[in-house]
């Protein structure tokens, strides 16, 4: 009796740790507004909804958790994972990523650090913004602030899947392409 009740409370652990991991919007659920300030892409300089700016085409939306000065919670791991989903996303056609910094106090530091990350990393189809607010990102969103990246995948309008990473590199592009690509062809 004493293994399978073990094994029951290593489930029942494993589950909960599970759950606190969820970011995002749920598949099927219309986007809501998105607005944030564009800092690097085809909107600078000003607040915008880039949900509506994207309306039905296929979008990758990353919410990245970020220091108090602009870097990323996950480092160099979730710069390079960026990096490859910029260069992924473009055999997708019509797909982007609208990249939207959250930190709960940090919306001019982001601002100031959001041209420095994308002439290290020379995005190509990636739109950069900061949101002015809680870590929790945008209403709507049901962003986790404990994730370092949450990203949303989209087509039509509508969720797809949202991929919640607490601990993030370049191999787990894969799963966010495959999803998109999935997306597409319906």
């Amino acid at each position: 009796m004493k293994p399978v009740l073990a094994l029951f409370l290593l489930f029942a652990i494993l589950t909960a740790v599970r759950a606190e991991d969820d970011s995002g919007p749920k598949a099927g659920e219309k986007v809501t507004q998105l607005k944030a300030f564009g800092v690097v892409g085809k909107i600078e300089n000003k607040e915008a909804d880039f949900a509506a700016e994207r309306k039905d085409a296929p979008t990758v939306y990353l919410f990245v958790a970020a220091e108090e000065g602009g870097i990323p919670v996950g480092g160099r791991p979730a710069a390079r994972f960026m990096k490859k989903l910029d260069d992924e996303i473009g055999k997708v056609d019509g797909a982007a990523i609208v990249a939207i910094w959250l930190g709960n106090k940090s919306f001019d530091k982001h601002k100031e650090y959001l041209p420095k990350i994308n002439m290290s990393l020379k995005f190509e189809k990636t739109q950069l913004a900061a949101f002015d607010g809680e870590k929790s990102g945008p209403d709507g969103w049901a962003i986790n602030g404990d994730t370092h990246i949450t990203a949303v995948v989209v087509n039509k309008g509508k969720v797809a899947k949202s991929f919640a990473f607490v601990s993030v590199n370049e191999t787990d592009v894969r799963a966010v392409i495959a999803e998109l690509k999935k997306a597409t062809e319906k």
